[in-house]
């Protein structure tokens, strides 16, 4: 659900880059303040873990449709919606840089549709306060059910946000009614699909690690920086090096390319002739290192192309290190500006 430059006007574009760049700047300040030692790490590697996540399409039976895990509820369970958005945006940002998966004008609604609804409609709104109606101990039924209904919420949200961000625009030529019929349901199935997988991530760790679901502040003092020693880290990131180097990515278009397609019969519109798209369109094409995660000059729907397994391990690894670089200077910042207690007489 990467929105292309191509369906955005620029003021649509700015005015989206500047609501996620508010948002993120809150999200910041509140990681930069966090008392919890382990959360540079464990961002860093979920991260990485995501971006890898992200590239393994599952196809959506009977549409020629294909789908793939978001990953921001599974971040703001883990990390919570703060954390969880600053490492969405890394991951973003590293598609849209190195591999042009998404626009630069669009990525700022892209942080939006993809990391603010999931982080903040489908965990803060949906999650957490279903979840602490079933009490302290809510039974793994209850927590799959409310998990999957937040990934099925928060996605909706999302595909909603990119219809009505594509009809402000006005500058292509999808109708909105037929738009919405088309994207609501192919993101249904795709909801549900994330919800079940992130269903069953989540009980996973609440059966080997349920430390990592406790209040904040209540895991930090319980497990404090142990929770994820290296042997665990190096654990997950073999994980990650398996999802992003060696599993490859459906060839069926994901769900708004397949809308898109319905629609208009291709997958790609123009790009609008304006002097800010041609000079985003200049600077993306300069820095993408691995254009749609292939070799230059690839074909498309070459699904053994080894530019994807370089691609999961180069991607995994930029994002692991953007967001331990940013979170490392956050932390920095909060402990520089902290203002030493006096002692009382």
């Amino acid at each position: 659900m990467h929105m292309a430059d191509a369906l955005l006007t620029p003021a649509v574009g700015i005015a989206l880059w500047a609501a996620s760049g508010v948002t993120l700047a809150w999200c910041a300040r509140k990681v930069g303040t966090s008392v919890r030692d382990d959360l540079v790490p464990l961002m860093g590697v979920l991260g990485a873990f995501v971006f890898a996540a992200q590239m393994i399409n599952f196809a959506i039976p009977g549409t020629g449709s294909s789908g793939h895990i978001g990953g921001a509820l599974l971040l703001s369970i883990l990390l919570g919606p703060h954390a969880a958005l600053v490492v969405m945006a890394s991951v973003l940002t590293v598609q849209a840089l190195f591999f042009a998966d998404g626009g630069l004008l669009a990525l700022g609604a892209n942080i939006f549709n993809l990391g603010v609804f999931p982080c903040f409609v489908g965990y803060a709104l949906i999650y957490r306060p279903l979840l602490r109606r079933g009490g302290a101990a809510p039974s793994a039924r209850r927590v799959g059910a409310i998990t999957l209904l937040a990934a099925v919420i928060g996605l909706q949200f999302g595909a909603l946000g990119v219809v009505l961000e594509t009809r402000l625009s006005g500058i292509s030529s999808l109708p909105l009614d037929t738009f919405v019929l088309l994207m609501q349901p192919i993101h249904l199935a795709i909801g549900l699909i994330e919800g079940l997988a992130t269903a069953a991530l989540i009980l996973f760790v609440r059966q080997a690690r349920p430390d990592l679901l406790l209040d904040r502040a209540a895991a930090h003092k319980a497990v404090g920086n142990q929770v994820w020693m290296p042997t665990r880290l190096l654990a997950l990131l073999a994980v990650i090096a398996l999802l992003g180097g060696v599993l490859f990515a459906s060839t069926q278009p994901d769900g708004l390319e397949w809308a898109v397609r319905r629609i208009t019969g291709r997958t790609e519109l123009a790009q609008p002739e304006s002097a800010l798209h041609a000079r985003l369109a200049q600077w993306q094409k300069k820095l993408t290192v691995l254009p749609d995660y292939q070799f230059a000059g690839a074909a498309k729907d070459k699904a053994a192309d080894p530019a994807r397994s370089l691609s999961g391990l180069v991607g995994g690894g930029a994002t692991l290190a953007v967001i331990v670089l940013t979170a490392y200077l956050l932390r920095r910042g909060r402990k520089r500006g902290a203002v030493p207690r006096t002692r009382r007489p």
